[in-house]
């Protein structure tokens, strides 16, 4: 796969007593695609995820980056290829906006190494491509959900990789801001791995897509092929109509209440 980022083979994990969260888990991310882990909850998207960034480490299987051994990397080597935006990003102390940002810059430093103006100009123009400019002095702490998301985002462009890894970077926010962020991160024209909850805001945003449940893969393709109304109520038990939108002629998906199901 001489195109492809990111390669998963097999990866196994589980945690402390439990069945396998990520069950022989294979599949590749290709250069500058969208791509992305879906299927009901508990099913090892955050699990396959956080192997890949090392907050777990695998029980077995392998998983390259760039043809190299992602796990035998030092951190520092593989932030510089590779930056991370979780779920939660809440801090224990306060920040500013631009401290927060500045951050990311952390990889290309060494330890006791201060901001030079080139630094300066890469967050300030993290902030900018993030619309966060104006909130640079504002307290972490005290933004919305969506301000922070951003400003996390923020961060990982300033760390400069160019390939993101995306924990439901969404979940929580309502549909401004989940439309906001993904066309921000859409607009960076980088390789992109992302677990996503919203089956909607896959098949309008994702180049490919895999759909785990109980920890493996059991379907993958472009979001026209697997995102069936079949497919959908085999992996997440619920009915629905799947049309192409007019607009965006990207599929559209309408779930049907319990009053509405098909026979």
């Amino acid at each position: 796969m001489p195109d492809a980022r990111l390669e998963v083979r097999d990866l196994c994990y589980s945690y402390s007593g439990a069945d396998n969260a990520a069950d022989h888990v294979s599949f590749h991310v290709d250069k500058g695609s969208f791509v992305g882990l879906i299927g009901p909850n508990g099913s090892g998207k955050s699990t396959v995820l956080k192997n890949i960034y090392r907050a777990l480490r695998p029980d077995g299987g392998s998983i390259t980056l760039d043809g190299e051994d992602l796990l035998k990397m030092s951190h520092r080597e593989s932030a510089l290829k590779l930056a991370v935006v979780g779920q939660e990003n809440e801090l224990p102390f306060d920040f500013t906006v631009e401290e927060i940002v500045a951050m990311g810059r952390s990889p290309h430093k060494k330890l006791f190494d201060t901001d030079t103006a080139q630094d300066k100009a890469i967050v300030h123009h993290a902030l900018e491509h993030l619309g966060m400019a104006d909130m640079a002095k504002r307290s972490y702490l005290n933004l919305s959900g969506g301000e922070k998301q951003r400003t996390i985002i923020a961060r990982a462009v300033a760390q400069e990789s160019d390939f993101l890894i995306l924990d439901e970077p969404t979940n929580h926010l309502d549909i401004s801001y989940q439309m906001q962020i993904f066309d921000l991160i859409k607009r960076l024209n980088t390789t992109v791995l992302s677990a996503i909850h919203d089956l909607n805001m896959a098949a309008l945003y994702c180049d490919y897509v895999y759909i785990l449940k109980h920890g493996k893969i059991v379907l993958h393709g472009v979001p026209e092929d697997v995102l069936t109304e079949e497919n959908i109520s085999r992996v997440y038990g619920v009915d629905c109509c799947v049309s192409r939108h007019p607009v965006t002629k990207k599929i559209s998906i309408t779930f049907l209440p319990e009053g509405l199901r098909k026979e």
